[in-house]
């Protein structure tokens, strides 16, 4: 089939993107484990927590990628897409458990006037950090580009978190130890556990929406529609359905035609109609039901959303 490479090199650039992730997460535990000894930063305690979180949501990552890029079989005929919106949900658990973990630690450590220490070894740590995260971030919004996956786009979301997450730390460390500004830490970290709340909510929106199977987007329903009204054949088109499971779209919907088409004559207006539709929304999975033109289904709640001129 003409969408079996696709398949497949989007899921070869999810892996690898996943990869990518670890790899950068496993470096940054090992130096901000050091440095959050080394300083007693809560700030720095805070982006390390968040970074062994991504470590784990990255591995999960790379799980929902893998089984979303497995082939429909008996018994998930629709395919595995929605490993990925799990995946993306997995994660959102795991951020929102690290906000309210450094939110309290960091109401603790205001509390008792801790200070922090060593502030040159956090801020290389950070700055590591930093150029590091970097170069993933490229790497995965070159993957986003290319096939849109939900699980990298939540994992790119605690990464672009990240770069703010370290300057805070440095910010913390430098107030903190260089100009003396008392709290400068802990209220640092409570800034970046609300930061990492605010994110992991925006996350759990697109992995409810597909989870939930809702319709896609008014804009995008309305392009997929014109499309179709560019075919002479067609004469109208009532109760569409769509969803998104992964990278994947599904679409069902009804069409009219001539009534005095034969079944061959209205399969091949099928076919065209497929043809021109998969062109313009590549990986699309069609479901059409031809109807002789004014006929409805009743008890369907049919729509017209295309009536004939």
């Amino acid at each position: 089939m003409k969408g079996q490479p696709a398949a497949s090199s989007h899921a070869a650039l999810n892996r690898s993107a996943a990869f990518a992730s670890i790899s950068v997460a496993l470096l940054l535990v090992g130096l901000k484990g050091w440095a959050a000894w080394s300083t007693g930063s809560t700030a720095m305690l805070g982006s390390l927590a968040d970074t062994t979180l991504d470590l784990i949501a990255s591995i999960a990552t790379l799980a929902g990628v893998w089984v979303a890029a497995q082939p429909e079989d008996q018994e998930h005929r629709f395919g595995h897409g929605k490993a990925e919106a799990l995946a993306a949900m997995f994660q959102v658990v795991l951020i929102s458990i690290s906000a309210l973990t450094l939110a309290f630690r960091a109401v603790e450590q205001f509390l008792v006037g801790a200070r922090t220490e060593a502030a040159g070894d956090g801020i290389l740590v950070s700055g590591i950090a930093m150029a590091a995260t970097i170069a993933l971030l490229a790497w995965q919004r070159h993957v986003i580009r290319k096939t849109n996956s939900l699980a990298i786009s939540t994992d790119h979301v605690h990464y672009q978190s990240d770069l703010l997450l370290n300057l805070a730390v440095i910010a913390a460390l430098a107030l903190d130890q260089y100009l003396h500004v008392a709290g400068a830490d802990p209220i640092f970290g409570l800034g970046i556990a609300l930061w990492l709340g605010w994110g992991a909510w925006g996350a759990s929106q697109a992995a409810i929406t597909q989870l939930m199977d809702q319709e896609w987007p008014e804009e995008k329903r309305e392009r997929f529609i014109k499309v179709m009204a560019r075919h002479p054949e067609l004469r109208g088109v009532h109760d569409l359905r769509t969803r998104t499971s992964g990278n994947r779209d599904f679409v069902q919907f009804h069409v009219w035609v001539d009534p005095d088409m034969t079944i061959l004559q209205a399969h091949q207006v099928m076919d065209e109609i497929e043809i021109k539709l998969m062109a313009e929304f590549p990986g699309i999975e069609i479901l059409i039901h031809p109807d002789p033109e004014g006929h409805v289904d009743t008890g369907i709640g049919a729509k017209d959303l295309m009536p004939s001129d």
